[in-house]
């Protein structure tokens, strides 16, 4: 598949509570699948990944193959959609912290779906461009950024900290079914649809986890406003640099966005340009690539239901290292496909298999640990700034990878993005965060 810390996070805790146990409690806690509004949160992800499955197919091949665009333009499509990121994070993050996070869930998802639905309209009257596709993406992507910020602060509303891996674990199995069924059935519906009108499933799988969120009932506090030490509430300039600090100044935090910002930035030069490399260079046709992403997606399915028991056996830390030594290899067999197709195919599929493992156990341990670590007052601002310093790179990426292919061959820019997807593990490997053992069962306390 989105954290600042104060220097007492840095001391060693006890050891955090066993699988079944509530601290304090001696009964079992239930499965989460018992947890009412925490099944309406799972079943609004199950809806909304398994529909931008079909645009994630779709809008690139729209831009590739029925606009005719140039690699430049179709590698601006991520670098717009991402954009944002970079613009709104960090105000996002601390507005957050100020708001209830439910109401702008629903928001986002609502706008998204209306922001999609423009794309069957204007194809149905003749109006499509590329320029309307960066339009949506930059809509979408703004809202994204306030929905996925707000995803993450509110699931520590809803359980326990004692109950995040879990619920991390289980919010990612939607994520695996979606790509493993999703893209099949999105290849198949834009080669009877046709690509533009398939998107109208996506907008349709957000209004209806608009609603599934609206029925989540356990109440939210509203947040106090912070109050600076000569009495008045603090600006909002105050709090983005709270926010940054709680990253930037604790030493598990900055290398993990290190880490991600790293691999995010060579994995999106090499992606930038993937819908010209598979559907004209290789010929390869929208319904295979479709079948390759969802087999591929047992990966993300591996991944999801052995990321708990994985950090348990080897430690949080050890974890979420050598999952992310995967994504450099991974990538790097989109590099070594050649023309054949069979060979192509089990190249890519060996890829989107890795990829998709190494990235649900990474996000698992790395997005419970973080959680754990963070006052509840401070989530927004965390996932905000998380988000800015690792998904900033992803804009930044596509703009290069779309220059890069416009002087070199496809192939080389995408060996070029799998060799700097290659050395993210490093920001981990070298620092505390391969001691880590357990999540921590009391905030701002890693256990190491």
């Amino acid at each position: 598949m989105s954290d600042p810390l104060i220097s007492a996070a840095e001391q060693s805790m006890p050891p955090a509570a066993s699988p079944g146990e509530i601290p304090g409690h001696a009964s079992p806690r239930r499965s989460l699948w018992h947890h009412a509004d925490y099944l309406k949160l799972w079943l609004a992800a199950t809806v909304s990944l398994m529909g931008s499955q079909v645009s994630q197919l779709a809008i690139p091949f729209i831009a590739a193959v029925v606009l005719n665009s140039s690699a430049l333009e179709v590698a601006l499509l991520g670098a717009v959609e991402m954009a944002p990121f970079i613009l709104f994070a960090l105000p996002a993050g601390a507005w957050l912290d100020r708001v209830r996070r439910r109401p702008v869930l629903i928001a986002g998802d609502l706008g998204r779906g209306l922001a999609l639905l423009s794309i069957p309209i204007a194809y149905a009257v003749g109006g499509l461009t590329i320029w309307q596709l960066y339009a949506v993406g930059f809509v979408t992507g703004s809202l994204t950024v306030l929905f996925d910020v707000a995803d993450q602060s509110y699931l520590p509303v809803i359980l326990e900290r004692a109950d995040l891996v879990e619920g991390n674990a289980k919010l990612s199995l939607p994520q695996s079914s979606a790509q493993i069924v999703g893209p099949g059935f999105g290849g198949g519906l834009i080669s009877l649809l046709g690509a533009p009108f398939a998107v109208i499933i996506d907008a349709a799988s957000f209004f209806a986890s608009g609603a599934l969120i609206a029925l989540i009932r356990k109440p939210e506090p509203k947040p106090q406003r912070r109050v600076a030490t000569d009495g008045t509430h603090t600006s909002l300039r105050q709090e983005i640099a709270e926010g940054l600090r709680h990253v930037l100044g604790n030493r598990y935090l900055r290398m993990i966005a290190g880490s991600t910002a790293t691999s995010n930035l060579g994995t999106s030069i090499a992606f930038s340009i993937f819908p010209i490399f598979v559907y004209r260079e290789l010929g390869l046709s929208v319904a295979l690539v479709g079948a390759l992403f969802g087999l591929g997606g047992l990966g993300v399915l591996l991944g999801a239901v052995i990321s708990a028991p994985l950090s348990k056996k080897l430690g949080v830390g050890p974890a979420i290292v050598i999952s992310m030594f995967l994504s450099g290899p991974a990538t790097m067999l989109i590099f070594l496909m050649p023309s054949e197709v069979p060979v192509a195919a089990g190249l890519f599929l060996a890829s989107i298999f890795l990829t998709g493992f190494g990235a649900v156990v990474y996000n698992v341990n790395q997005v419970s640990f973080r959680q754990a670590i963070t006052p509840l007052e401070m989530q927004g601002r965390m996932n905000a700034t998380m988000r800015f310093v690792v998904w900033g790179t992803i804009p930044v990426g596509s703009l290069i990878g779309g220059l890069l292919a416009t002087f070199l061959p496809l192939r080389t820019t995408i060996g070029i993005g799998a060799a700097v997807a290659s050395t993210a593990f490093l920001w981990v490997l070298l620092s505390p965060v391969r001691s880590l053992r357990e999540i921590p069962e009391d905030e701002a306390k890693p256990t190491e």
